[in-house]
């Protein structure tokens, strides 16, 4: 396999072992985004051809999944990136008045971002907690039976205390209501920037 060299080797060393884990190369296409994301802040044009080259594939092939799924930004985001579900569980619940106020408190309207680049607003669609809705995300961590007050109050936490890592169990108990069952084994590990945790990303890190 040819090693470009636009990433860092902690980051090629990641890429390399991500590939590993799978029979097949390109089947380490979408984890290898989340990838590029993390080392770039976004998908750029030489990070998606930096994937390609490593998976064996064209930059076409890269660029036809990144441009499928709306998790994969193209363009650069917040620190903090907000996804208010509106799908139909969330939206019987009140999801429009809760993306409402979180626009409001954040100053910035659904798929944009505010002039500090701070915080990303965005609608999505079912993130898959329909019994405790209306749910929102903070950096893909989940945090169900928001209210619009708490929605407001997250953005303005999100402002004052600037948290490193952002931790699910913390924002569900910060500003969660209902959930849809009992949270199980306590969790203190988190995202540490606008995409998933996951450890042989490095994109996990531990609440302090």
């Amino acid at each position: 396999m040819t090693a470009p060299h636009r990433w860092s080797e902690e980051t090629l060393a990641r890429a390399r072992d991500l590939i590993a884990r799978y029979p097949e190369r390109r089947s380490a296409l979408m984890p290898l985004l989340y990838l590029a994301m993390a080392e770039e802040g976004h998908l750029t044009e030489a990070g998606m051809e930096t994937v390609a080259e490593l998976l064996g594939i064209t930059p076409a092939q890269v660029l036809s999944v990144a441009s499928f799924y709306t998790m994969y930004k193209r363009e650069p985001v917040g620190r903090y990136l907000i996804s208010c579900c509106t799908s139909i569980s969330c939206h019987l619940l009140g999801s429009d008045e809760l993306l409402a106020a979180i626009e409001d408190e954040a100053g910035v309207p659904a798929g944009e971002t505010d002039p500090d680049r701070l915080i990303t607003v965005e609608s999505v669609e079912c993130i898959g907690a329909c019994g405790g809705a209306p749910a929102v995300q903070v950096n893909y961590e989940t945090v169900e039976g928001v209210d619009p007050e708490a929605g407001r109050e997250l953005v303005r936490w999100l402002r004052k205390a600037r948290p490193e890592v952002i931790v699910a169990d913390e924002l569900q108990t910060l500003f969660g209501g209902r959930t849809g069952f009992d949270w199980a084994i306590p969790d203190d590990e988190g995202a540490v920037g606008p995409y998933p945790a996951f450890g042989p990303l490095g994109t996990a890190g531990r609440e302090s």
